[in-house]
């Protein structure tokens, strides 16, 4: 109450809070340098000196803005007065976003496993330029199909058949995606086997195997894949997933639905 625009010290506080941080352990972390023109990795020790309390609203602040947050909710949260001192934090988002994504394109696969990104390193820049313009979301990945991209997704004729699809791409953050629809597909197989149906209707709605095959030996291929890396480069691709996942928006295979009639809005008119 004594301090409503926060313009005066708090000394007693800032003093015990030094006295704390210098008693805590270092904290070590992971970063890649170049030496002689190769990336070597080494862990260095956290800087104590960036550890003070205005810090801590800042990365509260960071964390709302990579976790999605729209910046006007943030903006209220901060409490700034400026929409313009908000937008400063999701600069930086961004930036770790556009790590993220380099990080998981480079585990990027098409329907038959293969890693498609091994000798495209040097298209990075119009990759992402790509990623907004030349492809759209699909179940367990994005399809670069050119009509179906400019139709939004809902110009395919082999619709969520993705993974027999040539313009199909998945990559390592949409396992879990994956791993789920394989489950579904084993579960809608056993219900139809137990079902009571005709049989023309029974093969139309059973999953095939072709399927099912196609979904298990891609999942097998990008465990390989992540199994092969280095604890580190494990751990830093599981960030990257993890950032990417949460500014990603779901697409799910639903189902087809019959729209609602359009209500009569005729006054009835009297009997003569």
């Amino acid at each position: 109450m004594s301090n409503p625009e926060g313009t005066k010290a708090i000394s007693d506080v800032l003093t015990q809070h030094r006295e704390w941080v210098a008693a805590l352990p270092d904290v070590t972390f992971a970063v890649t340098v170049h030496e002689d023109g190769k990336p070597v990795a080494k862990r260095v020790c956290f800087d104590k000196e960036k550890i003070f309390p205005y810090a801590y609203r800042h990365t509260y602040a960071q964390r709302h803005a990579d976790a999605g947050v729209p910046v006007d909710v943030l903006r209220q949260l901060m409490d700034h007065r400026q929409l313009t001192t908000t937008q400063q934090y999701y600069r930086v988002g961004e930036q770790r976003r556009r790590q993220a994504i380099d990080r998981v394109t480079a585990m990027q696969f098409d329907r038959h496993g293969d890693r498609i990104w091994r000798k495209a390193k040097a298209l990075l820049d119009s990759e992402h330029a790509r990623r907004s313009v030349g492809e759209v979301a699909v179940p367990c990945g994005v399809c670069t199909e050119p009509s179906n991209v400019a139709a939004g997704g809902h110009d395919c004729p082999v619709r969520f058949r993705c993974v027999g699809c040539g313009h199909f791409r998945t990559d390592v953050s949409y396992l879990p995606d994956l791993e789920a629809y394989l489950a579904d597909l084993l579960r809608s197989r056993e219900r139809l086997a137990a079902f009571t149906a005709d049989t023309w209707a029974k093969d139309e709605a059973t999953p095939s195997n072709e399927e099912i095959t196609r979904v298990r030996r891609l999942i097998q291929r990008v465990r390989v894949d992540l199994d092969a890396l280095t604890d580190e480069d494990q751990k830093q691709i599981q960030e990257a997933v993890a950032l990417v996942r949460r500014s990603r928006q779901t697409v799910t295979l639903g189902m087809p639905r019959v729209a609602a009639p359009l209500p009569d809005l005729r006054p009835e008119r009297p009997s003569a």
